[in-house]
């Protein structure tokens, strides 16, 4: 058994929390530290015309047997509630419906040729098992080389680039392998029926009962109090902005990765240097509150290039009414490279642009059925799986400073980002810690 630790965690989203949760449950003295005003992250919730919901989009899937195994520790499992839903498509100007076997081979875009090529490589990536050896190679020279050049012209570019844009280029092969076999693992059977879950009070639900368990269990929570710089001590040290300090047996950085070198002025520049290399992607996402439906499905993927948002999810095809106030939530999402221009663009200016964009996709949409419009954003979202990501670039649990440790999504090169895997990270770095603390 470790000894009792003073353990610092910078960065109270879902991954901090989590750490600090499981930290405690060890016997550990821990604080997180957050700089926003909320714990939560990009889980936190947010209000929409009156509407409190999750700021950005969750979901939960059947086989998230973490977050679902940490909803009954908290004592919430029985607010996890599911549901059937339906995919949409967006293309050649026309939304088509691709929820089931017969509807993929209806899909008029693609020909028969081109679908059997599509619904192969996905079934193939749901079956491989060794992910490393896909990180060799791009996601464009794979996808070409199963899906053939037509289907990944027609489908997959429109989609890699809504996700990634041009850093598509950039990504392994394993991105895709991992997100197929997520959004594989949502459906009972084949392509035939997909099952979603949510938390009955979204994600606010989840962190009030986080919240509630760490202060049973003495977990300090310093929200509002960004940090200016991080030491390795011994006792390692945390200066906070506004000139206060605070010192610990270690420090948990649960940052994005390149963040990290700016506030550890020790750490060597070889070090530094590889933890900015990590690519980051970032998301412009608008929640939308409307009084009637759109199209009915949870997702709608597009593959025109001129249409300004990258997706539309339709929370209300999912989530309980009742639970928004009798209206419908719609998430619009834009995902960004970090040096894309879209990030100077005002709230206002997104606003003109989104609307635009849903009327040309529901030209019967009225201006007094658009109830609310928020926009959110967020710049270090999730870290790119380049090539050899997991070997080349992928940051260690430790540092070179025997007491700063690092766990972030920049860590995951065999998932997608989503909470489950969040936790899925968590657990997998705790036995690391742990033996560096007993060792200190």
């Amino acid at each position: 058994m470790t000894a009792k630790k003073k353990i610092g965690i910078v960065g109270g989203g879902m991954l901090g929390l989590v750490l600090a949760h499981r930290l405690s449950q060890r016997g550990h003295e821990v604080t997180v530290i957050e700089a926003s005003p909320r714990p939560g992250g990009l889980a936190g919730p947010w209000s929409v015309g009156g509407v409190t919901w999750d700021r950005f989009y969750h979901v939960i899937l059947m086989s998230d047997l973490r977050l679902r195994g940490l909803l009954e520790e908290l004592g919430i499992a029985d607010a996890l509630t599911w549901g059937t839903t339906r995919t949409g498509f967006y293309t050649d100007g026309r939304l088509y419906s691709m929820s089931d076997t017969v509807e993929f081979l209806r899909f008029p875009p693609l020909d028969l040729l081109g679908k059997l090529r599509l619904g192969g490589t996905i079934f193939y990536a749901s079956k491989v098992q060794d992910w490393r050896r896909l990180e060799g190679i791009t996601v464009e020279d794979w996808l070409r080389r199963w899906s053939g050049d037509a289907t990944f012209e027609r489908m997959w570019l429109p989609l890699l680039r809504a996700k990634l844009g041009d850093n598509y280029k950039l990504a392994n092969a394993a991105f895709i392998w991992a997100t197929i076999a997520r959004m594989y693992a949502a459906r009972r059977s084949g392509l035939k029926t997909e099952r979603f879950g949510y938390v009955r009070g979204g994600y606010a639900h989840i962190l009030q009962a986080l919240e509630a368990r760490l202060a049973q269990s003495g977990v300090r929570t310093l929200c509002g109090t960004p940090v200016a710089r991080v030491f390795n001590g011994p006792p390692a040290r945390v200066e906070f902005e506004d000139g206060r300090e605070e010192t610990f047996d270690a420090v948990v950085l649960t940052l994005p990765a390149l963040r990290v070198p700016d506030l550890c002025p020790e750490m060597g520049p070889g070090e530094a240097s590889r933890l900015r290399a990590v690519t980051y992607q970032g998301i412009v996402c608008a929640s939308v509150l409307l009084s009637r439906p759109l199209g009915g499905f949870y997702v709608t993927n597009i593959t025109e290039p001129d249409v300004p948002f990258t997706a539309v999810i339709e929370m209300s095809a999912l989530v309980d009414r009742a639970e928004l106030g009798g209206h419908h939530l719609v998430y619009l999402p834009r995902y960004l490279t970090h040096d894309a221009e879209f990030w100077s663009k005002s709230d206002a200016e997104v606003r003109t642009l989104f609307l635009a964009g849903l009327r040309r996709m529901y030209p019967d949409l009225r201006d007094e059925e658009i109830l609310a419009f928020e926009v959110a954003r967020a710049r270090d979202v999730m870290a790119l799986p380049t090539l050899h990501y997991s070997t080349a670039l992928m940051p260690r649990c430790e540092t070179s400073l025997p007491n700063l440790f690092l766990m972030g999504s920049a860590q995951i090169a065999d998932g997608t980002l989503n909470v489950n895997e969040t936790i899925g990270l968590c657990d997998r770095h705790l036995p690391t810690l742990e033996a560096a603390l007993e060792r200190g």
